[in-house]
């Protein structure tokens, strides 16, 4: 079976369930991840003096984009105010696929240079495009790649994926299917590591923050929101429903075959899988790579010691929520969804979610690397 591209689209506008407001995780992921890109700042080789470029890479939409660049702009102030230099301006492109919500962006970008005042020169620019497949920049022109929640979404659903009975990987998951994932991880990383490559300054930095494993054995550190939703999925296949057309009640508001067709394109790595990727591309030295969690509600650090979520029913809707915002247009475009069942299937995913963080409450695991070109 040929590995599916699916719509790897977040959903758009500022209503409740789009991206722009159901994305705090991604905000907090970005905050904890803040020192190793002020220390990866700090180091780039030649600093420049007169224009920073730098490229958002998987920028999405919504605040978390310019949260970013507010970040950043910071960091430089901070240091050339310790170094009594001037400060330079700032040349950034905002980069995602061609169907992102740019126009959200664009329509917020005249308050945010309002904000900055005379802080600094900003120049954004958007540029539509996968960071797997081509050159997004001219040769030797960036001084700074970021990205935030990216790298984990894979260009594609891996290739020969049969059997599986799962949307991603789980403990019931045949070996083949492992394989699958780790092979196209290491091919769409290596691509994406050879390209940035040429569009760097030697001694420039880029800083990757993607959720990932916390041991090497897939089995032992599946992705148990993943399960939930797949759970949520096959509620479907078993629910009895009314069709207006024949006027009797039928089984199952999707097939069968259409849920073991679906492989998402996503996988979260070990570290030792990503730094041997990076040894052997060869064109970056790994300057620092480390480790950190965020609870499925990023608002739930009350007690974080303890294992029970504060509020299982509260943290099972917005835990809902934020999926629904990354996951709605997948799940539209191979199912075909309804409106209707879309609120269903999301209505029994939260359903499932209040279970288990009645028992345990979950976490992300995520890795933050920070790369200097050679």
């Amino acid at each position: 079976m040929a590995g599916e591209k699916l719509l790897m689209l977040m959903n758009a506008g500022n209503g409740e369930c789009s991206y722009a407001s159901s994305s705090t995780l991604q905000r907090k992921v970005i905050q904890d991840a803040k020192p190793v890109l002020e220390d990866a700042i700090k180091k780039i080789g030649d600093f420049p003096k007169s224009c920073f470029n730098m490229a958002d890479l998987g920028c999405s939409s919504g605040p978390n984009t310019l949260f970013t660049l507010s970040n950043i702009i910071k960091i430089v102030q901070v240091l050339c105010d310790e170094k009594s230099c001037k400060m330079p301006e700032f040349q950034v492109y905002l980069n995602d696929l061609p169907d992102n919500d740019f126009n959200t962006i664009f329509k917020s970008i005249p308050s945010f240079y309002r904000d900055l005042k005379d802080e600094a020169n900003c120049f954004i620019s958007g540029v539509p495009g996968s960071f797997y497949e081509r050159r997004l920049f001219p040769s030797k022109s960036l001084h700074l790649f970021h990205s935030s929640y990216s790298i984990h979404w894979l260009s594609q659903a891996p290739e020969k994926i049969e059997n599986n009975n799962n949307i991603y990987i789980a403990r019931t998951s045949p070996p083949h299917v492992i394989e699958a994932y780790m092979k196209q991880f290491d091919k769409d990383f290596s691509r994406f590591l050879q390209l940035r490559s040429e569009e760097i300054v030697t001694g420039g930095r880029m800083v990757l923050t993607f959720m990932g494993r916390s041991i090497p054995d897939p089995y032992g550190s599946h992705c148990a929101s993943l399960d939930i939703l797949s759970n949520s999925l096959i509620d479907l296949i078993h629910e009895v429903h009314f069709d207006l057309l024949t006027s009797c009640f039928l089984n199952g508001l999707i097939e069968q075959a259409k849920l073991d067709s679906f492989n998402l394109p996503f996988y979260t790595p070990y570290k030792d899988e990503v730094e041997k990727i990076v040894q052997m591309e060869g064109s970056f030295d790994v300057d620092t790579i480390k480790f950190f969690k965020v609870n499925w509600d990023e608002r739930d650090n009350i007690n974080d010691d303890d294992d029970i979520c504060f509020d299982a029913y509260s943290s099972s809707k917005h835990i809902a929520r934020s999926m629904r915002a990354v996951f709605e247009q997948m799940l539209v475009s191979h199912f075909q969804f309804g409106d209707s069942i879309v609120d269903y299937l999301f209505e029994r995913f939260a359903y499932h979610l209040t279970c288990h963080l009645l028992v345990q409450k979950g976490n992300f695991f995520n890795i933050v690397i920070s790369l200097r070109k050679k």
